[in-house]
């Protein structure tokens, strides 16, 4: 079963009750890259807790400073807010209509949250937990994906209507409007300021000029994530027949590997300190891939209908949305 955003917005409502600034300097790059040293996890992983959290969770980001994790609870229109040591909810934000996609800049300590319904963004402080701001998408339909680049304080928006959004960090208003066609998920390479944008293809983006350089076809893709330390991308293939994770260099914009798993991706995080990515799966699992070898190491059962998901690096533990039973799986060895 393939598996759209605007399915998922639906299924959450129907289930849910519910209808449908300074300035800041350059950063260096060493200051948002982890240790050159990557570790290898040899112990077993698995789902070492379950949080309850709000209706319709979808989509998941990780602060690893602070060790914070924030999920959109698309069905009540919030944030829960969990702190990565106690695996408790600490918080819980009022934000905008049917809330979709987060991110969140380490360095400045800002969260985004995409509201579907109103098509706006979100922004809240991560040291207070209070929305600083709401940022208008404009006219467009369905404000969804959203990924940032720390290093330039630069969001970008995945708008359904056909573009990505760009928006800056400093003054928190829209700077530009990148056709794109209909764009699902987003990434972002901090190191190299390339952007990723899966709309069934994969569309690589210059961040200076935000112009598209290439497109990379035949990878269905449908979620995306990077890898910076290794500059490859992984492209989940939830548009073309086949339970596959494309994989891609970034270095020369073609697929080197394609991963077969066990059922059709949605999503995908990599922990970059142990080079393993995850994918959340339409039959209620997540796949665990060596991204060595480029092999599924294991497939772990999960909450109902899962799909966002993020990676602590600094912890080696990932997070799950189940978005049909409320609650968050956390993964780790």
């Amino acid at each position: 079963m393939r598996i759209t955003q605007g399915a998922i917005i639906l299924a959450v409502a129907a289930s849910s009750l519910l209808v449908p600034a300074v300035a800041s300097a350059s950063v260096p790059a060493s200051a948002l890259a982890m240790p050159s040293t990557t570790r290898t996890t040899t112990a077993a992983i698995g789902v070492n807790g379950t949080i309850p959290v709000g209706s319709g969770p979808l989509t998941v980001a990780v602060n690893p400073r602070t060790d914070s994790i924030y999920v959109t609870n698309n069905g009540d229109n919030t944030v829960s807010v969990i702190n990565g040591k106690t695996d408790k909810v600490t918080a819980t934000i009022a934000v905008g209509s049917h809330p979709y996609g987060v991110a969140v800049d380490p360095l400045t300590d800002i969260i985004y949250v995409t509201n579907t319904n109103d098509n706006t963004v979100s922004v809240i402080n991560g040291k207070t937990n209070a929305v600083t701001a709401t940022i208008p998408m404009g006219s467009g339909v369905f404000a969804l994906d959203v990924a940032v680049n720390p290093q330039t304080d630069t969001i970008y928006v995945a708008n359904e209507d056909d573009a990505m959004v760009v928006i800056s960090g400093r003054t928190n208003t829209v700077t530009t409007t990148v056709p794109v066609g209909t764009p699902y998920g987003l990434a972002v390479n901090s190191r190299t300021n390339t952007i990723y944008v899966a709309n069934g293809d994969l569309l690589v983006i210059n961040g200076k000029t935000n112009a598209v350089v290439t497109t990379i076809t035949g990878t269905g893709a449908f979620g995306v994530a990077v890898n910076s330390q290794t500059n490859v991308i992984y492209a989940a293939n939830n548009n073309l027949p086949g339970e596959l994770v494309s994989v891609i260099s970034g270095r020369t914009n073609m697929v080197t590997a394609t991963i077969p798993l066990s059922s059709v991706p949605s999503e995908v995080a990599i922990d970059q300190q142990t080079d393993t990515i995850y994918t959340t799966n339409s039959n209620n699992t997540v796949s665990v891939i060596n991204g060595k070898t480029d092999v599924v190491i294991a497939t772990i059962p999960v909450g109902s209908s899962p799909y966002g998901i993020a990676s602590n690096p600094q912890t080696n533990t990932t997070y799950v949305a189940n978005s049909g039973d409320g609650t968050v799986s956390v993964l780790g060895s």
